[in-house]
Parts: C-alpha cells; structure tokens; sequence
C-alpha cells in the first residue's frame, strides 16, 4: 500500500503528469529513451534539450540565477552571461570593429554596429515603410502608431515613449540642470538644449527653412516657423477657442482672460504716467 502511494505521487518531469503504478514502467521508459538519445523535454513549455542544457533552460521557469556579480550584486541565470557582465566593470570590450577601431563589449554590440558602416536596415515598418538597422529603434518607432507609452513619471502622472525621455522630464521636478554655458552660465536639462543655446553665442543658423530660405539657431525655432507655411496652430486657448503656431502665443493670449498686463502694456502705462 506504502509503495502504490508512492507510484502515485510520483511525478513525470517530461510531461508533468502525475504517474498511476500502470503508468511508472511506461515513464520509466520513456526517461530512458530520453536519456539514451540525451534529449530532455520542458513540461513547462515543451521545449526539448540536452541534458546540461535542460538544467539551464529550467532557471527560466524557476527564476534561480545562481551566478552572482562579487562587485555590485547583480545576479544571472548562466555563467557566461556573468562573464559578459564583468566587462561593465573591467571595461574590457574584446570586439573592435575593423573599419573605424571603435570597439565593444558585446559581439552582438559590433553586428549591429557594422550596420552604420553597410547601410543595412534590416528592420521595416510595414504602416510606414521606414527602415531601421536596430530592433531597439524599430519597437521605439513602432510606438508612433500605437500610441504606447510605457514610460511613466510616478510625480505627475506623464508618460513617455522612450526611457531617455522619461529621465529628462523627471530633471523638471528635481530642478537639476546638469548643462552649463561656459561663456554666460545659464544651464540646460538637456545636452542638446545647451548646444543649441551656444548658437546664440557663435552667431550660427545651422537650420535652414527650404521653402523661405530663413534660417534659425535651434531646430525648435525652425519647426515653429513652418507653421507659418503649412497653417497649423496646436496650442489652442480653452476659455475662447483660438489658436496659435507657438506655445508662447498662447501663454500671451491667456492674459487677455486673466487679466494680467503684458510687459508692453506695462511699459506704456509707466510712460503715460510720467507725462
């Protein structure tokens, strides 16, 4: 009686089945056959391995991740992926790309790297047609159609296509402004912002209009003025309805409903006032 209720707790890790007496000499045989032929079968998913590979592929289902980084706690399911890890610390990247000497950690780095040598894109949008030479890039853009934003700030709420993004948002709660003019110290959130305001300084208009020939110091400023060509006005007053090309507009406009008086205003009222 011990022994039939030991057959029937008996478990089949290839099928997940609970084994009956009848059923222990057929899964016997079936693990030997397995094994003779070093073929292991996932219950959880079906997937067939060898054996060394099957233990690994297990720590999918179990979540173990027996590899464990000594410098900063990080642990991984494989060895070799540990391995990988440590050149994040060592700063050793192994692969060098022939073409340009730039080199890269990961073999899969370098790939994908070479692309911008061959011209390759080989991930297309099939909405739009817009190629890509990186996986990453083409799931960012395929977020433009979908209308996902899977980046949320938790202070307010906003939410954000691209991980980058969401991280400069989140420097206008904090107030930090890592960039800084070296010739007037006024600082930027972004990189990006702080070059575009060196312009101002060089005098340079690197973005062109080609339908006026007009050129600006930012593309910002280059993207507000074609709306001068093609009539569009996104920033709409929600007390009366009107619209305008430029978020500054309507900050401006809004003071015709608050109340408030304009610098100009301001300026004329001190100059009636001295008279």
């Amino acid at each position: 009686m011990e022994q039939t209720d030991q057959n029937e707790k008996h478990h089949d890790f290839i099928t997940g089945e609970k084994a009956t007496q009848s059923k222990t000499t057929s899964i016997r045989k079936r693990a030997q056959k397995t094994k003779s032929n070093s073929r292991f079968t996932c219950h959880q998913c079906g997937k067939s391995f060898a054996q060394q590979n099957f233990k690994r592929h297990m720590r999918i289902h179990t979540g173990e991740k027996p590899y464990t980084c000594q410098q900063c706690g990080t642990s991984f399911t494989l060895k070799a992926t540990l391995q990988i890890h440590m050149r994040t610390h060592s700063g050793e990247k192994p692969f060098t790309c022939q073409q340009c000497g730039k080199s890269f950690a990961l073999k899969a780095s370098l790939q994908n790297h070479m692309r911008t040598h061959s011209g390759e894109k080989p991930y297309t949008c099939q909405q739009c047609g817009k190629s890509f030479a990186h996986q990453v890039t083409f799931k960012r853009h395929m977020r433009t159609h979908s209308g996902e934003k899977p980046f949320t700030c938790q202070q307010c709420g906003k939410s954000f296509t691209r991980k980058a993004t969401l991280q400069i948002h989140m420097l206008t709660h904090s107030g930090e402004k890592p960039y800084t003019c070296c010739q007037c110290g006024k600082s930027a959130t972004q990189k990006s912002s702080l070059q575009s305001h060196m312009h101002i300084h060089t005098g340079e208009k690197p973005y062109t209009c080609k339908q006026c020939g007009k050129s600006f110091p930012a593309k910002q400023n280059l993207k507000v003025h074609m709306r001068v060509h093609t009539g569009e006005k996104p920033y709409t007053c929600k007390q009366c309805g009107k619209s305008f090309p430029a978020k500054q507009n309507l900050k401006v406009h809004m003071r015709v409903h608050t109340g408030e008086k304009s610098l100009d205003q301001l300026q004329d009222q001190n100059k009636f006032h001295f008279k």
